[in-house]
């Protein structure tokens, strides 16, 4: 976790503050940081297995870096396979080159070598994470980043007693990249998880499992206020998450405020991130922290031989003092596992804290659907439903990864079909989206790297559309390089006349991960200026290996400072 400022002796001694177990320095805008991808055993719900680490920690480091600083991160890849580093959430103004999404701004670091990140910060205030990019590694190679306010500014809430960073996880017994592998080949649905965990522990509720060895414990003093930087890092489910007896203040969502949501649960999507205050005065004891997936999917003819997990994992606010525990803490109580109202009366109440400037004069309109396809295989020969494979799909095009990244493709003018500037800005065949009656379009979607060209400085909505292909469910959407203002949602197919009259234009959170609802829409809109090409994808990874992607190219603004930098000396090689 360690992190050396660069610069002269002078900012040494402007002094130091301490925050969750980090030195930050009071006087630094830049960080260094060492990140070793190495395998690390460890034993969780029964089961010892070694699997890719960051500094051998899972969760891996916490960053640390005040709003507006630069972060240089080495990561040496002492691992088995290639592997690239995303910094989820951070814009990297005109820095595509660090995004990190492997063979889309970058081939994967090989086994060996290494390759420095230049993590550039503009206006993100709060949390986000980092996790890797490449196929499932993500699972045990993530961590959290806290971003500061400048010196001199404060929150826009009553400064916190203390900080702490809860980080919500998956875990899997198999060897990861070994199932994934297997699964890609087959064509068939990825590994189930066995169980989930907060900062690395599955908690008491599993077998092999106790409060006091196998649980997180939050140490807290009465009375005191502490702000949670809670991190979604789950792979493939939305989360409910709650503290027994206490009432939770959400106060940002992907590092930008909010205003105050006070309640006694959240739903937290994949790669969102979230900020919370919670006052520790009930009387001195445990009290349960736990989180629970929120599961959306209903299950239709093609997947009936799902099985779902609904699993919890736990951890323990434990006050500090002289008292005996209790043999049965109090539990806090989460909604049921498909409980879509409460997942929907939450989200509902997310909004900026101040009003924002909203883009209103759209000048490229997209309107995307949200399908899991089949690929149909000869003699029936995948591992797939009705042995066919699975195959996602963004607008019915199946995302295919080429083998040298499309940003230095892009960057060179290297015209060798490794991309198209084809993905369509609408549907080439519409139908009714939500129906369970729709066999014809859940066949045999196109594959291909089709990416959209946008244009420096043009106002951006995107309309993404649920379909009940495979399984409604919800789906939560990622861009690469921007934060975008989640103007509406609903459910059932998207209106152009009627939907729009439900915008929220005037306080609408400002994000960078969205949940698509089960059978329905969200409307995003951004301005298109951070130079470069960045992945846009669902967030669940069972979907994201398999097509639910594409690219978006914004090309360069009018200057050198509104155009994308060059590479840098050192980038990894694609062969």
């Amino acid at each position: 976790m360690g992190m050396k400022k660069m610069g002269l002796i002078i900012g040494f001694l402007m002094g130091f503050f301490f925050l969750d177990g980090l030195v930050l320095s009071m006087a630094a805008n830049v960080h260094h940081y060492s990140f070793v991808l190495k395998e690390a055993n460890f034993t969780r719900i029964c089961a010892t297995k070694s699997m890719l680490t960051v500094n051998g920690a899972f969760p891996g480091p916490t960053i640390a870096v005040r709003k507006g600083d630069t972060a240089f991160v080495n990561v040496h890849n002492d691992g088995n396979y290639g592997v690239t580093i995303h910094w989820h959430g951070v814009k990297q103004p005109r820095n595509p080159w660090s995004d990190g999404p492997e063979n889309i701004t970058q081939c994967p670091i090989h086994p060996g070598q290494n390759f420095t990140y230049e993590v550039n910060f503009s206006d993100e205030e709060g949390t986000l994470w980092w996790h890797a990019h490449s196929d499932w590694t993500r699972a045990s190679v993530h961590g959290a980043i806290i971003i500061l306010p400048p010196i001199g500014n404060t929150y826009p809430f009553p400064e916190p007693d203390e900080e702490r960073t809860i980080v919500l996880g998956s875990w899997y017994d198999e060897d990861l990249k070994e199932a994934i592998d297997e699964s890609t080949a087959a064509g068939s649905g990825p590994p189930e998880v066995a169980g989930y965990t907060i900062n690395g522990w599955q908690g008491d509720v599993y077998y092999c499992s106790d409060i006091e060895n196998t649980t997180y414990h939050l140490h807290v003093n009465y009375n005191n206020t502490y702000l949670l930087r809670v991190v979604n890092a789950v792979m493939n489910e939305e989360m409910f998450f709650g503290i027994a007896n206490h009432t939770l203040t959400v106060v940002a969502q992907d590092a930008a405020y909010i205003k105050h949501i006070v309640t006694d649960y959240i739903m937290i999507t994949p790669g969102q991130t979230m900020d919370i205050l919670f006052t520790a005065n009930q009387t001195p004891s445990y009290y349960y922290m736990a989180a629970k997936p929120y599961i959306s999917i209903q299950f239709d003819n093609l997947f009936d031989e799902a099985d779902e997990e609904y699993n919890s994992t736990s951890a323990v606010v434990h006050y500090n003092g002289t008292y005996t525990p209790p043999s049965s803490p109090s539990y806090p109580n989460l909604p049921n596992n498909t409980n879509q109202d409460a997942a929907d009366n939450f989200t509902a109440k997310i909004k900026s804290l101040y009003n924002v400037t909203v883009p209103t004069n759209i000048t490229k309109s997209m309107f995307i659907t949200i399908a899991v396809n089949q690929i149909e295989c000869a003699n029936q020969s995948c591992g797939g439903p009705n042995n066919n494979r699975i195959a996602a799909s963004l607008t019915n095009i199946t995302f295919d990864a080429p083998t040298l990244d499309i940003l230095y493709a892009y960057y060179w003018s290297i015209n060798n079909g490794t991309y198209t500037t084809d993905f369509p800005a609408r549907p080439l065949h519409y139908f009714n989206f939500t129906s369970g009656n729709n066999t014809l379009y859940e066949y045999n979607p196109m594959v291909g790297t089709n990416v959209t060209k946008v244009k420096y400085g043009e106002a951006v909505e995107i309309v993404y559309q649920g379909t009940n292909l495979g399984g409604a469910q919800n789906h939560p959407m990622h861009l690469h390089g921007f934060s975008f203002y989640l103007i509406g949602t609903g459910y059932g197919i998207f209106n152009e006349t009627s939907s729009p009259e439900s915008y929220n234009l005037d306080d609408p959170p400002l994000v960078n991960t969205i949940g698509v609802p089960r059978n329905g829409w969200s409307a995003v809109r951004f301005i298109a200026d951070n130079p470069g090409v960045w992945f846009m994808h669902c967030h669940i990874e069972e979907h994201a290996t398999w097509g639910m992607a594409t690219v978006i190219i914004v090309e360069n603004g009018p200057t050198n400072q509104t155009s994308m930098k060059p590479p840098p000396p050192n980038m990894p090689s694609c062969s």
